[in-house]
């Protein structure tokens, strides 16, 4: 063959690949808005859009608490050991408290000694930070922050300037740090990095290309070691620990799963596929766990993330930032019992994609990624299962 044909079968070749590429992308958005997925684990729990959901509380009666200036994304909460807040981290490295006595959010903390040009917008969270899961140590009244893009941190209770604890582990720099949960007996710190290669802002490649750089880790603050529990993971996002210390439940996103880690053993579990995309779990003072849904996943959007050389492709050769798109963005809220098994699935038109839901108080607490607000709902008789 000539060198000329040689070429010209090479860049056919490309042509068709990027094509491919197109195809697919194009198809997995479209159906990103229709043909979801319904399966087994919602038949009896899950009923769309009533105003009023299976704990009784009302939709429509939500508390709209508006984030403070240009700020958007209160992606998780945290409550004192006083019973203060919330707290919440935000788009521009702040993390902010609710004061209630004011009925206003004020600062508490940041994430990045660099401020200039940082409030209100997220333009510059790699160099403002991104607070993402946020959890104190209630010996110490300090708070531990995931931050995307500085690592695991730390704050003392009076809040200001917070110190970077972990940036890397097994000499692999920290990429996405997303969650994070303590150990309120031993002050074990268990947190998750969501990818090794890709940063937060282009979270879509990580999950479109199957990425399975992520890792789920662990910082114990008397040692100040850091030990890596589970690698080649899929975008971990989600992770809490159980009442009993004995196991940590977490989440793929890219799969949508949840699988239980026994910390004695070290034995993996997967203990179920969700509907959409998992983001964060938190524990109730019950032992039971809410996961918050971003968004549902169509079949043929499970289809391309399955395939991961489509998503390779895509992120090679079409020259379109997919980091901007966003799909049909209602999301869940699902609680599972202390073992990880669904008792409750809560779904509203309002919830726009849903990174956390907080049970604290009576209340549930409904965080997103990309509003300028946070919903609060009244669980009524909310004694009944606390």
């Amino acid at each position: 063959m000539s060198v000329p044909m040689v070429f010209q079968a090479k860049a056919m070749t490309t042509k068709l690949i990027i094509w491919t590429a197109f195809l697919a992308l194009f198809i997995s958005i479209s159906l990103l808005y229709f043909d979801f997925e319904y399966p087994n684990i919602l038949h009896r729990q899950y009923s769309k859009n009533n105003e009023t959901s299976s704990l009784g509380m009302k939709f429509q009666d939500a508390v709209v608490m508006r984030m403070p200036g240009r700020a958007v994304g209160p992606e998780s909460f945290a409550f004192d050991g006083r019973g203060g807040g919330p707290y919440t981290g935000v788009s521009d490295g702040r993390i902010i408290r609710w004061q209630a006595n004011e009925s206003r959010w004020v600062d508490f903390a940041v994430t990045s000694p660099e401020r200039d040009g940082c409030v209100g917008g997220s333009e510059r969270e790699h160099i403002c930070g991104r607070p993402l899961g946020l959890r104190f140590d209630e010996k110490t009244g300090g708070l531990y922050i995931a931050d995307a893009y500085m690592g695991l941190l730390y704050v003392g209770p009076h809040g200001g300037l917070s110190t970077p604890i972990v940036t890397q582990a097994n000499g692999v720099t920290l990429g996405f740090t997303n969650s994070v949960d303590v150990d309120q007996v031993t002050g074990v710190v268990y947190f998750t990095d969501s990818s090794t290669r890709f940063q937060r802002r282009k979270f879509v490649w990580a999950i479109m290309s199957g990425d399975d750089s992520g890792r789920l880790m662990k910082f114990d603050p008397r040692t100040r070691k850091t030990s890596v529990l589970v690698e080649k993971l899929k975008f971990p996002n989600g992770v809490a620990l159980s009442r009993n210390g004995d196991f940590l439940l977490f989440v793929e996103t890219t799969t949508c799963k949840l699988y239980k880690l026994w910390l004695k053993t070290g034995n993996l579990e997967e203990l179920m596929e969700f509907p959409g995309f998992p983001d964060n779990i938190k524990r109730n003072r019950n032992g039971e766990f809410w996961v918050g849904i971003n968004s549902r996943r169509g079949k043929l959007v499970r289809w391309v993330i399955s395939n991961p050389w489509i998503g390779k492709a895509v992120v090679r050769y079409v020259p379109l930032d997919v980091t901007k798109i966003r799909g049909r963005g209602i999301g869940m809220g699902i609680r599972l019992d202390r073992n990880g098994t669904v008792v409750d699935v809560l779904e509203y038109g309002k919830w726009n994609e849903v990174s956390e839901v907080h049970e604290e108080n009576g209340s549930l607490w409904i965080g997103s990624v990309i509003m300028p607000f946070s919903l609060t709902h009244t669980i009524p008789n909310s004694n009944n299962f606390l």
